[in-house]
């Protein structure tokens, strides 16, 4: 019998609930940045202007939804394999490649935010 404890396991599950937190977050902030050109589109219908509205907030809004999807589906397999190793009696450690990845991720993703909001300036 392995040797877990039932606050493990209940510590495993509060991660796993953080993923899914985190998961809906970018889908919603998605929803919102991709709806943001829809507003925008309007607004300019409404004050008569003829600027072309910028289709970047559709591809990020996108992209964060996506993005989303993935943390849930990361997180949904972190889980089952976390589980399986608390309940065999091991360590099942985070790579390094797939910490590395995402930090990087982040990062792109914050200069690519950041160089949309300055180009709309």
């Amino acid at each position: 019998m392995a040797d877990y404890r039932a606050t493990d396991i209940l510590a495993n599950e509060r991660t796993f609930l953080a993923w899914v937190r985190t998961g809906l977050a970018f889908v919603g902030f998605g929803f919102v940045l991709a709806r943001f050109s829809l507003f925008e589109r309007e607004f300019m219908t409404v004050t008569g202007a003829h600027v072309k509205a910028p289709i970047a907030s559709v591809v990020l809004g996108v992209a964060m939804a996506l993005a989303g999807v993935a943390i849930g589906l990361f997180g949904a397999r972190r889980y089952v394999a976390m589980d399986l190793a608390l309940r065999s009696g091991s360590v099942n450690a985070l790579s390094k490649r797939v910490a590395t990845l995402t930090g990087v991720l982040i990062a792109v993703l914050g200069i690519v935010v950041a160089i949309d909001l300055l180009a709309v300036r």
